[in-house]
């Protein structure tokens, strides 16, 4: 392996390079998006329960040790539940937004990886050809094909190298992107399904549990 590379030329320590970046970047986000992807419609049902008890503040405290933006959309409502329905949803929404680029973070430079290795190959290649180019203008009439192997190496090592790396990493970019996406349709549910129970119940105008009555018999 270690002498493809060298055969490949310096372009293949920059392929190499982004090789490694794009595993990292890949693994980190994967795992990370697996943990914020709950099951929302028992996620849902639990804070149902539980608000309709009237206990917020336990609500408020499962949404916060629950990973994923879902929860944390839930809680934003839940704090703004005593608000109109307009400044409700206004703040659902602005709490949406902002998970939005922390799943998102880093995949503009797997794009961005798996676009450049296939020109860096190319890049290579031209190098390559440009050796051997140099090389027959330098010895012919006599050339032997051992001296335009060099070159030949480096031009199909360095195309090869940049293929393998970029698609993969494409792979990688569009099963992330399915998975955010994924997750979005899950927070904009959450986010409308919140929205409508506190309005349904009127929990920002009225109590769901009701006071208990005063005993009668006190007052005889």
């Amino acid at each position: 392996m270690l002498a493809l590379i060298e055969r490949g030329g310096p372009i293949m320590w920059f392929i190499l390079a982004g090789s490694l970046i794009a595993v990292i970047i890949f693994f980190e986000r994967f795992l990370s998006l697996h943990r914020t992807h709950i099951k929302t419609d028992d996620f849902l049902k639990g804070i149902y329960n539980i608000l309709k008890k009237g206990n917020f503040v336990e609500a408020i405290s499962i949404c916060e040790e629950t990973p994923g933006p879902v929860a944390h959309i839930v809680r934003t409502a839940v704090l703004y539940h005593d608000k109109s329905r307009e400044e409700m949803r206004r703040m659902v929404v602005e709490s949406g937004r902002e998970e939005i680029p922390r799943l998102e973070r880093n995949l503009a430079m797997l794009a961005t990886i798996g676009k450049i290795t296939p020109l860096l190959g190319l890049l290579g290649t031209i190098i390559g050809m440009i050796s051997s180019l140099i090389i027959i203008d330098q010895k012919a009439p006599l050339i032997h094909s051992g001296d335009l192997a060099s070159g030949l190496w480096q031009a199909l090592i360095s195309t090869a190298a940049g293929l393998v790396v970029a698609i993969p990493t494409y792979a990688g970019y569009n099963l992330l992107i399915t998975r955010i996406e994924t997750i979005v349709l899950d927070m904009e549910r959450a986010a409308s399904d919140i929205v409508s129970f506190f309005t349904t119940n009127l929990l920002h105008k009225t109590p769901m549990v009701k006071k208990r009555e005063p005993d009668r018999a006190a007052h005889i």
